[in-house]
């Protein structure tokens, strides 16, 4: 099984800000939020993590409570934004959402296309396949490379992206078999239940 997770929050995601390569730390709940992700997962063979804050200190996080050994990928890392890094979300002209959202080529000023994450992220996927489908691997990431491995488990393009939802310390469960993955699971949350997110 590849249990793909989303980094707890941060001020930026609570400030509905864009956030990409910024290198920020969890805030007080993503720091519970990674906490209780641990003790949902059950037995972990081995976690794989972005090289950011924020999905080392939930990767950190998760190896405390399931023991399990943890390894960087920088192929696991968020789009980069580049000057749109860090940019609320409202403020995003129009404009550039509907380039966006009709071009998965496009690349924001300084940043990184979907197609250009689509292939990293399906390289990662597939690295991580033979040890996903005998064993349980957990990935920590962010937003959007979510969104691709859940395209390279659907074998869809990278434009379905914008069709999906993905939230904080949110789980994603691919398996993977010699038929190929499927997903298991969208954006669990059951874990985070009764914690205060307001």
């Amino acid at each position: 099984m590849l249990s793909v997770v989303r980094h707890g929050r941060t001020a930026h995601n609570a400030g509905g800000r864009l956030l990409g390569r910024l290198d920020v730390a969890l805030d007080d709940l993503g720091r519970r939020q990674a906490a209780a992700i641990g003790a949902s997962l059950g037995p972990v063979d081995r976690i794989v993590t972005s090289p950011l804050l924020r999905t080392r200190e939930t990767a950190e996080a998760i190896a405390a409570v399931v023991g399990a050994p943890m390894v960087v990928d920088e192929r696991w890392i968020e789009l980069d934004y580049g000057e749109l890094d860090g940019v609320a979300l409202a403020e995003v002209p129009t404009a550039v959402w509907s380039s966006w959202r009709a071009d998965p080529d496009f690349r924001p000023p300084g940043g990184e296309s979907l197609v250009e994450l689509g292939r990293r992220v399906r390289a990662a996927c597939g690295a991580l396949a033979d040890e996903a489908a005998s064993g349980h691997v957990v990935v920590v990431s962010h937003v959007s490379p979510i969104k691709a491995a859940v395209a390279w488990a659907l074998g869809l393009g990278d434009e379905v992206g914008w069709r999906m939802y993905v939230t904080p310390a949110s789980v994603t469960r691919i398996e993977v078999t010699s038929r190929g993955p499927s997903l298991h699971g969208f954006n669990d949350r059951a874990h985070l239940a009764g914690l205060d997110d307001h």
